[in-house]
């Protein structure tokens, strides 16, 4: 347990940022699950629309440290060559 005030208020600081990140880890899924959903159904539009809303999402997510560049980067690029995929 922490003793001194500044570790009492860090520790204070870590569960509102703990929340803050779990929403925007569960929001992220979401978006993901969405493209993952519309590609198993086999709708290009459906699926290339939903990938517009999920990257920009992912990138957010990157940028404020909920998960890494080269993560969000790599899902992106593959989600983008599944949708491709879909037309042939």
């Amino acid at each position: 347990m922490a003793n001194t005030t500044s570790a009492k208020k860090a520790a204070r600081k870590i569960v509102r940022r703990t929340e803050v990140n779990k929403a925007r880890r569960s929001r992220v899924r979401t978006f993901l699950r969405k493209v993952e959903e519309a590609i198993a159904s086999g709708d290009k539009t459906a699926a290339a629309a939903a990938l517009q809303a999920a990257q920009p999402e992912l990138m957010r997510a990157a940028q404020k440290g909920v998960v890494h560049k080269n993560t969000a980067s790599r899902k992106v690029s593959r989600l983008a060559h599944r949708v491709g995929a879909l037309a042939s």
